[in-house]
């Protein structure tokens, strides 16, 4: 009797310890944001929590570096963007993983079995593992500040490969950067300060020259979640001799008679409001926007520089199709939904550029 006692108390107490809380009474000191992935500040410990609700659900990350070195030699430029990725939250027990899709290698046929065997033959990334901290519903709560508080953009590796010392990642000089951390209803913006100590001594000419202090290095790190568009959108083969940039990929349904590689251009999604007419203003314009840091003459220069674009659009059949404006005040330019012209300083003049 005393050991089916014991057992008993052993089952209970680990179900208890399995169960975990509800997002909102593991939130309830801290100060929530709402948007299109739900945040947490933890202002007595310095964590961002991240509220994941699109659990196996394909969106957009986006890394990039809005406070620089300011080096012409090594780069590391404002507004500099790394990687881009399709990523996903997947779930497994009481881990979260962030996996990248491996889209370089596809099967465009409609048969799934094909479709499985291109994907399966080629490796996934799992960009970060998370250990769930709560749940409600369908939604978990991770704790995000490693994820988001590291070297995301290697400024080190880039620092090193210069030639111009060696520094690791210092967790005691890095934070998040609340004023850029903010939430919309189709993106989640976070920002971190991120400090990089030398480790061996040795520093180069180009870091003394535009650093306080060569022995620390401090930027920003960005990381943007984006919620991906419709499927409603024309890809268009990529022809060598156009001026085009373009994108490519494996498709393994191609006929071995035909190349494998296929090439696309890359390009705005452009709809006249009036298929039938000669000349219509777009369903949505393209719209960039010129940093308004931008000192003058050169802000008004790129102004009307750039909207020269429009008479190829008009050209084309379109009406106002292309328009340029300067960023409005409290817009922020690392925020993935503006199409952006940033004019970055160098520490040569003459490499400022936009």
């Amino acid at each position: 009797m005393k050991y089916i006692s014991i057992l008993i108390v052993f089952f209970s107490l680990g179900a208890m310890a399995q169960k975990l809380p509800s997002i909102a009474d593991k939130t309830r000191e801290m100060k929530k944001q709402e948007g299109f992935l739900n945040f947490y500040w933890e202002a007595a410990t310095g964590k961002i929590w991240l509220e994941i609700n699109r659990l196996d659900t394909e969106i957009l990350y986006q890394q990039s570096l809005p406070a620089g070195l300011g080096s012409n030699d090594i780069g590391l430029d404002r507004s500099l963007l790394g990687k881009t990725s399709v990523i996903r939250f997947s779930r497994v027990g009481a881990k979260l993983l962030m996996i990248a899709p491996n889209y370089s290698y596809r099967a465009s046929a409609s048969n799934p079995s094909e479709q499985q065997a291109v994907e399966k033959s080629f490796a996934q990334s799992v960009l970060w593992g998370f250990t769930i901290e709560a749940e409600t519903g369908g939604s978990v709560l991770v704790d995000a500040t490693d994820f988001i508080v590291r070297d995301v953009m290697n400024a080190a590796n880039r620092i090193r490969a210069a030639d111009q010392g060696s520094y690791i990642f210092d967790k005691t000089r890095s934070a998040l950067y609340l004023p850029a951390t903010k939430n919309f209803p189709l993106n989640t913006e976070i920002e971190a300060t991120i400090s990089l100590v030398n480790s061996d001594g040795k520093v180069g000419n180009y870091i003394r020259s535009v650093t306080p202090s060569a022995e620390v290095i401090t930027l920003r790190m960005h990381h943007s979640f984006v919620q991906l568009p419709d499927s409603d959108y024309q890809p268009r083969a990529f022809d060598i001799r156009s001026s085009f940039l373009n994108t490519s990929h494996f498709d393994y349904s191609t006929p071995v008679s035909e190349p494998i590689v296929k090439n696309y251009i890359i390009r705005h999604r452009l709809k006249k409001k009036d298929p039938s007419a000669p000349i219509s203003e777009p369903v949505k314009p393209i719209v960039y926007y010129l940093d308004n840091g931008t000192p003058e003459p050169i802000r008004s220069a790129l102004l009307e520089g750039g909207s020269w674009w429009s008479q190829a659009f008009a050209a084309a059949g379109y009406k106002d199709a292309f328009q340029i404006k300067v960023l409005p005040e409290g817009a922020d330019p690392m925020d993935i939904r503006y199409n952006m012209i940033n004019w970055v300083h160098r520490s040569t003049r003459g490499w400022s550029y936009g």
